[in-house]
């Protein structure tokens, strides 16, 4: 299947009548646009191929620590259940056990990282039920319909987990979820983000078969298809769409260092998770943060950095001060990230093995007030202090993020904000 049979019409022939220069450059431009619009699908196939299954519901059964490095960002406060779902053969069924009070979330995320669905305690409360997932054009019985757009997809459970000690009543949770229907096909590899410009687009061409876009996406699948359905380009033209590639995808790595801070720290953008005509957030998200769920279910803000950057060097102590009672109705932690390859982030390895820290943390101080100071730094504070500190790694930058979880309106539509992570004065 070509591109253009995914489009109501044909794309538009004009490039081809262009002088060679001219049509190199918009070859290049395509090219580009082609890469932020397509790099969604080609990291969520590279996790998928990973798994080498669909329609198996798989647990994580450990604390993830800093030899985990399957997804950037990984959270820390909760166990992770997943499943690759091919709804080729059919709908699935999948059991949601009651959990009680304990917070857990399920979320549907079509082949474009957009999540469809989110059930948890937000949505369906801790009663638990049983749900049937379609794809597109399926018809599902029951009550409980939940439609996915893209005939696959990643489901994606988060069960809230209390350190260690609470692991094996966790376990128990996890094991009341069960996914049921027929097994999916055989998992295809392709191209990864730094493939070269052929192989890459054609993986994309591959996947827009295997996954059509929706139709409010005609007008950008139209800008490029001239370089996904390319037949035979010229050296020229093969060189020009290489060019436009390299450039898309530098300017995407470095975005990281061009973020918008309002008082020491950055906040999602409303269509986090669900990111309609935004491809340029949906890729970045998808590169630095895959998975992440709706503003409705989670924030997650970075801190600026002693470099501005969402980066600190690490040379200097800092302290953060957490007001008594934030405004959301779930929980909060701070996670320490040390950089990797593409400014990816992942979990740094410490003396206390502890990788985040947060309301729920065992044995964190609260001041006179309620409020909580927390100390951050490769530096162990001492005395009382060593009970709020999130170590730092012992070398290289790190970035903190904070997650709040079921924000309340005041923390969604940004009448509070979060205080400034401060350095430590001597």
């Amino acid at each position: 299947m070509s591109l253009s049979d995914l489009l109501p019409t044909s794309a538009p022939a004009a490039a081809s009548s262009l002088a060679p220069a001219a049509r190199e450059a918009a070859l290049a431009g395509a090219a580009g646009e082609a890469f932020i619009y397509a790099l969604p699908l080609i990291e969520m196939a590279a996790l998928r191929h990973r798994t080498r299954r669909t329609n198996v519901l798989t647990h994580q059964r450990t604390l993830l620590d800093n030899t985990h490095r399957w997804v950037t960002t990984p959270n820390n406060d909760t166990l992770y259940s997943f499943a690759w779902l091919d709804l080729t053969a059919g709908p699935l069924r999948l059991t949601i056990p009651a959990t009680g009070d304990r917070y857990f979330s399920v979320a549907f995320m079509d082949m474009f990282t957009n999540n469809n669905a989110v059930l948890g305690v937000r949505t369906i409360g801790n009663a638990g039920g049983t749900f049937t997932i379609t794809g597109p054009g399926q018809a599902g019985a029951g009550p409980n319909i939940v439609r996915v757009a893209t005939p696959h997809a990643w489901l994606l459970v988060r069960t809230l987990v209390d350190g260690p000690a609470d692991l094996e009543a966790t376990h128990r949770v996890q094991d009341g979820f069960a996914l049921e229907g027929a097994p999916g096909a055989t998992l295809e590899a392709f191209a990864d983000r730094n493939a070269a410009a052929p192989e890459f687009f054609a993986s994309v061409r591959s996947l827009l078969a295997s996954d059509a876009p929706p139709a409010t996406d005609v007008a950008v699948l139209r800008r490029i298809a001239a370089v996904i359905d390319v037949a035979a380009p010229t050296a020229a033209e093969a060189d020009a769409i290489a060019a436009g590639l390299a450039k898309a995808r530098s300017a995407l790595t470095s975005a990281a260092k061009r973020p918008v801070f309002i008082e020491g720290w950055s906040y999602p953008r409303p269509c986090l998770g669900n990111f309609d005509q935004d491809y340029r957030y949906r890729a970045a998200v998808a590169l630095w943060g895959i998975g992440a769920l709706p503003v409705a279910e989670a924030m997650y803000m970075r801190a600026a950095g002693n470099l501005e950057n969402g980066f600190f060097d690490g040379l200097d102590d800092y302290q953060l001060r957490l007001p008594a009672n934030m405004p959301l109705n779930g929980f909060w932690s701070l996670t320490m990230y040390e950089a990797a390859e593409d400014n990816q982030l992942f979990l740094a390895e410490n003396p206390l093995r502890r990788y985040a820290i947060g309301d729920r943390t065992r044995g964190l101080r609260r001041n006179a007030d309620g409020s909580i100071t927390l100390w951050i730094g490769r530096t162990d504070p001492g005395g009382d202090r060593t009970a709020n500190w999130l170590p730092a790694p012992r070398s290289g930058q790190y970035s903190l993020i904070m997650r709040c979880y079921l924000p309340r309106n005041d923390m969604l539509e940004g009448r509070w904000r979060l205080p400034p992570v401060e350095e430590v004065r001597s």
